[in-house]
């Protein structure tokens, strides 16, 4: 597939502002789910589709970021931009995968608090309800806390460092600091 052009154009820098948006955007609902399970249940799938998204983003920035290394003028800050770049998947799949595990515990929350008003009187529901209780017991919601402010952090520090090189790859020397004279 490629990914390098659209309508003509390299479609690196657009898909760039797309990851810049939905990894913070991602990571940011992932935390809020974490510290509060409800907002888990009531995002619903949504939750896993962003962090799904995110991650097909992030490939498909990576992606066309090395079709456009090969048809740039080689520099080491479009080397060190590139080495960067890639090291930003491994982010979005964690993101991903807690994504779904914080979904699944605000499910297995929810299926807790059913169990505890009655619903579940069959024998396949006490298996059930001992996994929901485990899974939402505080050792397990703070781990996964812990685990999800971890990661976060970390894929928004990762893009803001692969933006900002990539920004000095783009920008640095083709500019001037102070206004052109334009004749106006």
């Amino acid at each position: 597939m490629d990914v390098g052009l659209i309508n003509g154009l390299p479609s690196h820098p657009l898909l760039v502002h797309g990851a810049v948006v939905l990894v913070p955007l991602t990571a940011l609902a992932l935390v809020v789910c974490a510290l509060w399970f409800s907002a888990a249940r009531r995002l619903s799938w949504v939750l896993p589709v962003m962090g799904l998204v995110t991650l097909a983003l992030v490939v498909l920035t990576t992606e066309s970021g090395e079709w456009l290394e090969e048809r740039v003028r080689e520099s080491a800050l479009v080397e060190e931009h590139a080495e960067m770049g890639s090291g930003l998947t491994p982010w979005a799949i964690a993101l991903f995968v807690l994504t779904v595990a914080v979904w699944l515990l605000g499910r297995a929350g929810l299926r807790r608090e059913r169990d505890r008003g009655g619903e579940a009187e069959s024998p396949a529901g006490g298996g059930a309800s001992a996994v929901a209780r485990s899974a939402s017991s505080v050792p397990v919601r703070v781990a996964a806390l812990v685990i999800t402010l971890v990661v976060a952090v970390g894929a928004v520090i990762q893009v803001y460092r692969i933006g900002d090189s990539g920004a000095k790859a783009a920008w640095q020397g083709r500019f001037s600091t102070n206004q052109l004279d334009t004749g106006r």
